[in-house]
């Protein structure tokens, strides 16, 4: 999208469920769920069309609040977009806890930041207010789930092919708008 048009995307932290412990929770199986973890339609489908043919329910749940808080930093070095494929690579397709310190650390120096500032910073909840006033800013705005894209005054949830967003995009755009707006 950013290729294609004048946008600045920006990621803001939504605790999805604030009431997970930070060390998780198992998930319950899903209604009419056959093998543990396999997607439903119609998440499976696209998210083979956005080629995550490796996407599968992890066996917990995890806390995401520290996870949220490690992006903080991410967005502090510039590694916004690196950071935040990196955690959802290994929650959906490597089927790790994102709630336990190891697992971040792995995820922070596969992304080159720097582990000992950024567990520094997490010891100390440097991020924490920043993390929920996003996360107060985005139930405000009606966001209930993830992920949840706003366009100018459109808000929709849920994974969504390419040219949903590039439609919307445009029709944005269209009006005059030259910047979504959250």
């Amino acid at each position: 999208m950013k290729a294609e048009f004048p946008l600045e995307i920006t990621g803001l932290a939504f605790l999805l469920r604030p009431d997970v412990p930070p060390e998780g929770s198992p998930r319950p199986s899903q209604p009419g769920e056959t093998e543990p973890g396999v997607l439903r339609e119609p998440l499976r489908t696209a998210a083979q069309e956005a080629g995550l043919v490796k996407m599968r329910r992890p066996s917990r749940i995890s806390s995401s609040l520290l996870a949220l808080q490690a992006t903080e930093y991410a967005k502090e070095q510039g590694n916004f977009q690196e950071f935040h494929k990196a955690c959802y690579q290994a929650y959906w397709e490597e089927q790790e806890d994102l709630g336990r310190w190891e697992v971040l650390e792995a995820v922070a120096k596969r992304c080159e930041l720097d582990w000992t500032e950024l567990k520094e910073r997490l010891e100390a909840q440097h991020y924490r207010e920043a993390v929920l006033k996003q996360n107060l800013q985005a139930r405000k705005l009606g966001i209930e789930a993830i992920p949840t894209f706003v366009i100018g005054n459109l808000l929709f949830s849920g994974a969504a092919p390419y040219d949903a967003f590039r439609q919307v995009t445009l029709r944005y755009l269209s009006q005059g708008a030259t910047q979504p707006s959250p």
